[in-house]
């Protein structure tokens, strides 16, 4: 192998949107986009963001604006590897501000809606055979290390440097595993600030690559959010464009875990997230959590046959290359 080539597509996600072939079906937004209730699903989620995000931008009237919003699918090419085809690495969302009262539309942040299919590799079938084969021995010694490359390596790339301005920032859930504890830091949007004693296995993994973690809870959510970013979170983007990445993320977080942002309480001074939680309000929008845990190991499975097992030896290769000549993970903060 002697170099990896990325490339970018994007397609709009709208309430026509139909999955691609190569999507990953257990990505949040391409799970809305089947079955017979798609469009209306698809039209209802994104009513969701943008009301959240007027809400959030202060606008009483509500339906200046709107977020607009494109798949980010990053394919990767194995040079000089005997004809591997593009494979799809990462897909993720792009947000787009839209001002419908003057007539402008402003771009957003990167990052919303992560998902690998490596990753799927990483927990659904190597993580659980390690587990199986090594019960007492913990985590893999280099687990998470090749995905955490080839992000980087993709955020190093021209691909990444022509399409965008500003770091990605993703923003997931926060762990079921932990307790998370209200501190007296706030910021105007992203809200009261978290904090957990240890670190999730998610945290870590994404500290592979080369991201920090901070957790708000943002004015008038049920819980808090795990933000995943590099630089600095508060100082590097504008209001507008945090409201678009939480409008967008707790829209889907409502809607995927009904239990935790959909909650009729909130989250208090410590606050440990549940799915058995049972007083919260549906949204009515249609989701198939069990297939997606169920396609997380045929993903998985796809990514070591077609990916991983043929060109294992040379992903070792390029991928210790890389940690050589290139800057480690950022340390996270709190």
């Amino acid at each position: 192998m002697t170099d990896l080539t990325f490339s970018i597509e994007k397609t709009r996600f709208d309430e026509d949107y139909k999955p691609l072939g190569d999507t990953r079906l257990t990505t949040n937004f391409a799970n809305l986009a089947r079955g017979e209730g798609r469009r209306e699903n698809l039209r209802r989620a994104l009513q969701m963001i943008d009301d959240r995000f007027n809400a959030l931008a202060g606008d009483e009237e509500g339906g200046r604006c709107s977020v607009e919003l494109d798949i980010i699918s990053v394919n990767i090419d194995l040079e000089g590897d005997g004809g591997l085809e593009s494979f799809p690495l990462i897909e993720m969302l792009q947000t787009g501000i839209v001002d419908r009262r003057l007539g402008q539309r402003s771009e957003g942040i990167v990052g919303n809606n992560f998902s690998s299919y490596v990753r799927d590799y990483d927990f659904s079938i190597r993580l659980r055979e390690h587990a199986q084969n090594h019960p007492d021995s913990g985590l893999p010694e280099d687990f998470g290390v090749l995905h955490g490359n080839l992000f980087k390596g993709f955020l190093q790339s021209e691909a990444y440097t022509q399409h965008f301005g500003k770091p990605p920032v993703i923003c997931i859930s926060v762990s079921s595993s932990r307790t998370y504890h209200r501190t007296e830091n706030s910021h105007p949007v992203l809200g009261v600030e978290y904090q957990q004693d240890e670190y999730s296995l998610t945290d870590e993994y994404f500290g592979k690559m080369g991201m920090r973690v901070r957790y708000f809870m943002p004015p008038g959510s049920a819980a808090p959010l795990a933000f995943y970013f590099l630089g600095d979170l508060t100082e590097d983007y504008t209001d507008l464009e945090l409201i678009a990445t939480i409008s967008t993320m707790e829209t889907f977080q409502k809607i995927y875990r009904p239990e935790i942002y959909s909650a009729n309480t909130p989250a208090g001074q410590s606050y440990r997230p549940s799915l058995d939680h049972a007083d919260y309000t549906p949204t009515g929008i249609v989701y198939d959590r069990e297939e997606r845990a169920r396609l997380g190991a045929e993903q998985g499975r796809f990514a070591q046959e077609t990916l991983i097992a043929p060109h294992q030896e040379k992903f070792e290769q390029w991928s210790a290359r890389f940690s050589d000549h290139h800057h480690a993970p950022q340390g996270k903060t709190s």
